[in-house]
């Protein structure tokens, strides 16, 4: 009797041994130093879960986390997210992070988009709200009136940045929190010289956008930027290319003709035909594009056109005359090029 006792309890500490070792050993079976889980707010049940920690080999012994999250009520509540655990981390400290939701925040790069489809496309790769849930929050009156903006200008909420957000933030939240770094920044400084231009933010970004198109010499923005603030004080149009090319959708455009400015004749992006800035940004621009807006370049320029050697800058004039000599040089140029 006493070797039977003996022996139940040399496998009860034996048991007990490999549970405490597989709760604060090291617990992962994934190779690669990280590994990475998303647990869906729509089926965050244990059965996914369990699913999940096994396709991605987060647990050396499933059936030990599996006890322990019964044990502690994890099953009860459990927080959808994106977790990253490092290679030999233990379950407890697994169980631990999804038990408190400790979720790996997501860095969201915003740079140039030119629709807000493609925004919503990044976004919806990134973060866990549907890109179709994102354009339908983006077309809707009441979810940009929120915001004191309409669904033409509701991209001017975004200033292009990092933003750390949590893989389950919802895309009325997400835009809430772009809204408020709009806010700050648009501070007392550049609210100064904003005032000076006799724009708003909204049309300050508009033109910015424009300008974002037109040149990515950070160093001649100022000067594009004046020659559309001189346009605008005479009442001419805007007559911008990659207005053109955002009424067609058709990016990849070297050249408009005037078979182009007459397809788009009927677009409110076509600055061509109509008067004034269009109703929306033609992508999310640069903070150094706004700030070229906010502080133009002093000069009496109305037009510009690529310089005929290709390096990305502009040729600049005050009258048609010089332009027109500046234009047909880069258009000998290019169709030079495009013989060889």
């Amino acid at each position: 009797m006493k070797k039977i006792f003996l022996g139940i309890l040399v496998v009860g500490v034996l048991f007990l041994a490999w549970l405490a070792w597989n709760t604060i050993g090291p617990s992962t079976a994934f190779k690669e130093k990280t590994a990475t889980i998303y647990i869906p707010s729509s089926k965050a049940d244990r059965e996914t879960v369990m699913a999940i920690l096994k396709e991605n080999q987060i647990l050396a012994s499933p059936g030990v986390f599996s006890f322990l999250a019964s044990r502690i009520g994890y099953w009860d509540n459990i927080k959808p997210g994106k977790y990253v655990f490092e290679k030999g981390t233990n379950t407890l400290n697994i169980l631990r992070r999804l038990k408190n939701g400790s979720q790996t925040p997501v860095k969201i790069v915003i740079n140039k988009f030119r629709t807000r489809e493609d925004l919503a496309g990044y976004l919806g790769r990134q973060m866990e709200a549907d890109s179709m849930d994102i354009v339908h929050f983006f077309n809707d009156p009441d979810s940009t009136r929120v915001f004191g903006l309409d669904t033409n200008n509701i991209l001017t909420a975004i200033i292009p940045n990092t933003y750390t957000m949590y893989w389950t933030t919802p895309a009325h939240k997400f835009l809430r929190r772009l809204y408020s770094e709009r806010q700050e920044f648009w501070n007392r400084e550049r609210m100064a010289k904003l005032v000076k231009t006799g724009l708003t933010p909204e049309t300050a970004y508009i033109l910015a956008s424009i300008i974002e198109e037109e040149t990515n010499k950070n160093d001649e923005k100022p000067v594009i930027a004046s020659v559309y603030m001189n346009r605008m004080k005479k009442n001419m149009n805007l007559g911008a290319d990659p207005t053109v090319k955002f009424a067609l959708r058709e990016f990849g455009l070297k050249r408009i003709t005037l078979k182009h400015i007459r397809e788009s004749g009927s677009s409110p992006y076509n600055t061509y035909m109509n008067k004034g800035l269009p109703p929306g940004p033609i992508c999310t621009p640069s903070i150094k594009s706004i700030d070229a807006v906010l502080s133009p370049a002093q000069t009496d320029y109305l037009f510009f056109c690529a310089k005929a050697d290709f390096s990305g800058y502009h040729s600049f004039a005050s009258n048609e005359q010089d332009h027109f000599r500046n234009a047909r040089a880069y258009q000998k140029a290019l169709d030079s090029l495009l013989i060889k």
